[in-house]
């Protein structure tokens, strides 16, 4: 899933909110949980990964040279949706493999 759908489906949704907010008189309220919402999104997509990943990247480093680049770019913290761009990495190797 890439940055560029992510927030498509987020834009899409807040516009929806707001119609519904509007409908039902209560646009303050509603951007205010737009607002939380989209707060609480970027905050999960840059939080830090659980020492488990940092292990499967271990595990990973070195099989192919892009994703070994994504990697280095990625360190020394690496958020969850940096990893996600290495998974996709991994997964689109394993399927030329195939």
């Amino acid at each position: 899933m890439s940055l560029t759908l992510i927030l498509s489906v987020g834009v899409i949704l807040s516009i929806i909110f707001h119609f519904i907010g509007v409908y039902a008189g209560a646009k303050k309220s509603v951007w205010f949980v737009i607002a939380l919402l989209w707060a609480a999104g970027f905050s999960i997509a840059h939080s830090e990964v659980k020492p488990k990943g940092y292990e499967y990247i271990k595990s990973i480093k070195g099989k192919y040279p892009d994703t070994d680049k994504l990697i280095e770019e990625s360190l020394p913290e690496i958020s969850l949706y940096e990893m996600i761009l290495i998974k996709k990495s991994i997964l689109e190797h394993k399927k030329a493999k195939d």
